[in-house]
């Protein structure tokens, strides 16, 4: 045994190595045993590994197999084609040669003049593991930069995420289930977890599917693609982040957001009781957010109370509630009214192109098409084609939902200046009408308790408390940025009021609606347009800076509607008014709350606002 060689042929393949001319698995064995016959080795086995690198790290089962049969002493001589066939390591070749020593056992390569049994055979067989090493280091080099200028450019080596697909190996925004994917990043905004979410789509039966998991839910709400970013090696040490390589489905504001709502969505804060402030309210003492408790009489009325551990700060429900109901009422309104009727129907045409919207409808359309030729022609089962079926006609029936609503917007044609109309119009029916105001239009303090804690959470990121003379104020509401954002740009622009108060030539307090510079000619067209429903009266004033006080008198009976700057130094200010015993123009005063005045022609109204009764 000791003098007489019994070789166990080692072969392997990589993937990359098996379109390489000789080092297809069965040429290497040919000439492995051609070279042991001519050398008079006895071959014991053959070890074959396929598609495995020799990079340091990869299992490899035959090679394992052979060193265990060297260690039962079962052969004695490793027979390799080359020297890269056994490893790529300068590291995994020490391991290798002191392995050899130990078990008395050698190295014979076919192609590498390679002698493991002196000082010089060794350095060889270390240089030439040192060039494969470098060769493969290189080749890694090569691909991770080739593949970082692919993912510059839009391709996405990943699976395709909801939402998206493939058009010249790049993601693009999938029509057809883009709204599918933000939905998700929506509920769970609002407070819905995981297994909520999925439930949700298991019961509507979201894309035909009935196996939606927590887990799917989870990943795709941890997927930056959704924001237009991209993390490569994201579980390992030194991830590689790329931005903006692909189109959004969410703005990246709030897909941070939802990261931090992770937090609020724990199942520790499922209540059977509902908190309205719960992770909203900060310590005055310590800043930390508040814990909430509550209590129940007998006569099954809860009392709500908010608390710190770590000060012993607490505050009653109702002191909150009695300091930002009024702004609670407003951002209500103006919710109703952007968020709910106007916004989306602006929106509509910027996130949903009717161009791309019909191209995909025609892509879904050829899809069922092929769908029944597969089952005419025996490729799908009933069943199958059935499932097929149901998912596409599922597509196809959302697809058309949202052309018509395209076809909708761009009839009414709503722009940011209908905002300010609608407001206008509101709360001039409201002076007028309001018995009517109050039986159509749905005030915060209506809602439900669980109604206005998905609104506070949409809205608000955290509240501010102080403490004066033992009284709890409200310092400040932090808002968060996706609510905020929207409400902000549109009254930095001029489209949206807000309440300030003024003194008087009285010197008297007085709060009126107030919005910013808007130029002459959109104003003058926001005042006609108000005039088909109303006689709104206008007249000008000045703005005293030093004493914060306007020049305007409330004679007979005007109700001031709203004020305005109408120069960009804002000196000079402007009023809309109405008489306190006017009516509408209308034949019936209902359509005042229904319709709001046409841009496009002062003669007529149409129908742009939908009822706001909730």
């Amino acid at each position: 045994m000791k003098d007489k060689k019994i070789a166990g042929l080692y072969i392997r393949v990589s993937t990359e190595d098996q379109k390489r001319e000789g080092f297809s698995l069965p040429e290497q064995e040919k000439r492995l045993r051609a070279m042991c016959e001519y050398k008079g080795y006895e071959i014991y086995k053959l070890y074959k590994d396929a598609g495995i690198s020799a990079k340091t790290g990869n299992h490899r089962p035959a090679f394992e197999e052979l060193l265990q049969d060297i260690k039962d002493k079962k052969c004695n001589t490793i027979v390799v084609l080359k020297l890269d066939r056994l490893t790529r390591s300068v590291y995994d070749w020490e391991n290798i040669l002191k392995f050899l020593e130990e078990n008395n056992a050698y190295l014979d390569c076919a192609n590498d003049d390679i002698n493991t049994t002196n000082a010089n055979g060794k350095m060889i067989s270390r240089i030439l593991t040192s060039v494969s090493q470098q060769e493969i280091e290189r080749t890694s080099e090569r691909t991770k930069i080739g593949l970082c200028g692919a993912i510059a450019e839009g391709h996405i080596p990943s699976r395709t995420p909801l939402g998206y697909k493939r058009e010249e190996k790049k993601l693009v925004i999938n029509e057809a289930t883009k709204d599918i994917a933000i939905r998700i990043f929506e509920l769970y905004h609002s407070g819905k977890t995981y297994q909520t979410i999925a439930k949700i789509y298991n019961k509507e039966k979201v894309l035909g599917k009935t196996n939606w998991c927590d887990s799917t839910i989870f990943g795709i709400l941890q997927n930056e693609v959704y924001k237009g970013d991209y993390v490569q090696n994201k579980k390992s040490d030194h991830p590689t982040y790329y931005y903006n390589v692909c189109p959004p489905l969410i703005e990246k504001s709030f897909w941070e957001e939802c990261q931090i709502q992770k937090k609020k969505n724990t199942r520790s804060f499922k209540r059977h009781l509902t908190y309205l402030y719960l992770q909203k309210l900060r310590c005055p003492k310590c800043g930390r957010l508040l814990g909430g408790k509550a209590t129940t009489k007998k006569n099954n009325v809860s009392y709500y109370y908010y608390y710190c551990n770590d000060c012993g700060f607490n505050v009653r429900e109702n002191e909150i509630e009695d300091k930002i109901n009024n702004v609670m009422e407003e951002l209500f309104l103006y919710d109703v009214v952007v968020n709910q009727t106007l916004l989306p129907m602006i929106k509509t045409k910027l996130n949903n192109p009717k161009d791309k919207l019909i191209k995909e409808l025609n892509l879904q359309n050829k899809k069922f098409e092929r769908i029944k030729k597969a089952y005419v022609n025996g490729t799908f089962t009933l069943e199958e084609y059935n499932e097929e079926r149901k998912i596409v006609e599922d597509t196809i029936q959302d697809l058309e939902i949202k052309i018509k609503d395209c076809d909708i917007a761009e009839e009414l044609q709503f722009t940011p200046e209908d905002i300010l109309v609608k407001r206008d119009i509101d709360y001039i029916n409201k002076l007028i009408y309001p018995n009517l105001y109050e039986e159509k239009v749905k005030s915060w303090q209506e809602l439900t308790r669980e109604e206005q804690a998905d609104y506070l959470m949409k809205w608000i990121e955290d509240i501010l408390l102080v403490c004066k003379d033992k009284k709890v104020m409200v310092k400040k509401i932090n808002f968060r940025n996706s609510f905020f954002d929207d409400l902000s740009n549109l009254y930095i622009n001029g489209y949206l009021d807000i309440n300030r108060t003024y003194l008087d030539e009285n010197n008297e307090k007085v709060k009126m609606r107030y919005s910013e510079f808007l130029p002459d000619e959109t104003m003058t067209e926001n005042l006609f347009r108000l005039r088909e429903f109303y006689n709104v009266g206008y007249y000008e004033s000045v703005y005293n800076y030093e004493n914060r006080t306007m020049n305007f008198v409330y004679r007979d009976g005007r109700q001031i509607v709203r004020c305005f700057p109408i120069d960009e130094e804002k000196t000079k200010v402007g009023f809309l008014y109405v008489d306190k015993n006017e009516i509408t123009k209308l034949a019936n005063p209902e359509e005042a709350f229904e319709y709001i005045p046409s841009k496009e022609n002062e003669n007529h109204y149409v129908m742009k606002a939908i009822k706001i009764v909730c």
